[in-house]
């Protein structure tokens, strides 16, 4: 046990307080690593709140480039539609159904039909042969009674405007096309043919090809029924293709239009698509944005300000430690001074000043406990004649090893031990009475002569040796502490000269408390 840990019940507890303190570089710490964290999370929400920003700009273009070919292609397919309209009320002209071919041609189709990717405009009667074609007066030989727009005009009279599935075409040597058909009735209500356009479908990739979606984009036109008409990236073998039982064309059908995210079935890249439904044309036109393109300016931005906000975020917290160690370390320096302050250097023990601290504590708090305080003081015998003898060095080696030998001694954690000056030491004792604190005294004496330090001034066997006066404060007692300590400085003066090396008691020295008496 340290002679100053284990006697100075106040020591103990300042340095006790002192390393409450410490946590002071921990609170800053603590606290910085809190103003790291709110920025990473600010920034975090910001990079957040851009991330969105960036799914809502794209969105938004997916939108507006779905726009934009929705009406392209019902602006057209209308024009194509008049045109054939234009054929079907012209045959009911008896006198355009009576002239020669050329002239049915002249009056029936317009300019329309020399449009860039209208391949065939035909009138086709009842058996599947062709009657009128609007690219030259002797229609080409053909039958398409099996193509389903005819078959589809001939079973149902209502069905209007039929667009047709991609198909082979068999007067362009198996160029791949649509066609739109229109029902050709006889006055009875009869079947009698349709009006056919055929149109490339080198329209929709040229029209879809021309929108700007990323590397990674797609964009499709898909028939109502699940076939696959046009996609960019364009693969020939995806023309004509059925979707129908794909997540994304199940999400189409769902509403008239609409987004959501999803991987994509044909090529697995995940993409936010934007669909259209036609309200007038049985297709479905939708814009596929792969998550890589759009997220990639904000990815590339997110990991800048990510990677710098880590980088100040460790650089502060790292600088919150160093000025935590140094802080620590101040305090420590600080409470080591405090400890210096308050302890004598030769012997380790508590100086004066700590001892009158400690001494009017345990006064008051005895006081108010009515409990007994005693106190011990111990001078060195014939010290002068010692230091004279063996030289000062000796002399205070004897000090230090006498202030060991007595807080040795004392083992209860409230008993302190001080040095007075010189070669004079003082023991507090609470709640110790006049029999304990004799008791004490005669075992630091004893301790102090076994110690065997050669004195050949002593007259005690040459050796070391101390005197010792008590005092104590019995409950009921009301005298302050200088009482005390004079009481014990009497009782150690009796001690020199009644012949050293012994413990003199001061008594009864202190005077009882007076009852008021009355007049």
């Amino acid at each position: 046990m340290s002679t100053a840990g284990s006697n100075d019940f106040h020591g103990r507890r300042a340095f006790r307080g002192t390393r409450l303190d410490l946590t002071g570089p921990r609170a800053l710490f603590c606290a910085g690593l809190l103003v790291v964290l709110s920025m990473l999370g600010i920034c975090g929400v910001i990079l957040f709140q851009a991330r969105v920003d960036a799914l809502n700009r794209a969105r938004e273009t997916s939108h507006n480039l779905a726009l934009l070919a929705e009406r392209d292609i019902e602006r057209n397919f209308e024009l194509y539609d008049l045109s054939m309209q234009a054929v079907v009320e012209g045959l009911r002209d008896p006198e355009v159904r009576g002239s020669s071919a050329h002239l049915q041609r002249l009056a029936l189709f317009d300019r329309a039909a020399t449009a860039r990717y209208l391949t065939a405009m035909l009138v086709i009667d009842a058996s599947g042969q062709i009657i009128l074609d609007a690219a030259n007066d002797t229609p080409r030989s053909g039958n398409f009674s099996d193509r389903p727009y005819f078959i589809v005009q001939r079973d149902n009279p209502n069905v209007g405007l039929y667009v047709s599935d991609p198909y082979v075409s068999r007067l362009r040597n198996g160029a791949l096309s649509i066609a739109l058909s229109r029902r050709i009735s006889n006055p009875d209500g009869s079947f009698a043919g349709i009006v056919v356009i055929a149109v490339d479908l080198d329209y929709f990739r040229t029209l879809l090809g021309g929108l700007s979606l990323g590397p990674h984009g797609a964009i499709s036109l898909i028939g109502s029924n699940g076939t696959m008409f046009m996609r960019q990236p364009y693969d020939p073998k995806i023309v004509g293709r059925d979707i129908r039982q794909a997540s994304t064309f199940r999400q189409f059908r769902t509403a008239p239009e609409g987004s959501f995210s999803e991987t994509s079935s044909i090529d697995g890249v995940r993409r936010l698509y934007v669909f259209k439904n036609f309200p007038n044309l049985p297709l479905i036109v939708m814009v596929a944005e792969a998550e890589r393109d759009f997220y990639a300016a904000w990815r590339a931005r997110a990991i800048r300000i990510g990677s710098v906000m880590l980088l100040f975020g460790a650089a502060f917290v790292v600088l919150s430690v160093c000025l935590g160690v140094q802080q620590r370390n101040r305090m420590r320096v600080e409470a080591e001074l405090q400890m210096l302050a308050r302890t004598d250097g030769l012997t380790g023990l508590h100086n004066r000043r700590t001892l009158m601290e400690t001494l009017e504590h345990e006064w008051r708090r005895a006081r108010r406990n009515h409990g007994p305080l005693s106190l011990l003081f111990i001078d060195i015998d014939s010290f002068k004649a010692y230091n004279d003898t063996y030289g000062h060095q000796a002399g205070d080696d004897t000090l230090a090893a006498v202030a060991r030998c007595i807080s040795g001694c004392i083992r209860r954690p409230g008993d302190s031990a001080a040095r007075y000056g010189g070669e004079e030491f003082v023991v507090v004792l609470p709640d110790t009475d006049k029999s304990g604190a004799a008791m004490m005294a005669e075992k630091i004496r004893r301790q102090i002569s076994d110690l065997c330090i050669d004195h050949s001034a002593s007259r005690h066997d040459g050796r070391l040796t101390a005197s010792v006066g008590t005092a104590s404060l019995c409950p009921g007692q009301e005298d302050d502490v200088d009482a005390l300590v004079r009481a014990a400085d009497r009782a150690l003066y009796s001690a020199k000269h009644t012949g050293r090396n012994r413990v003199v008691a001061a008594g009864d020295l202190l005077r009882p408390r007076t009852a008021v008496q009355g007049t």
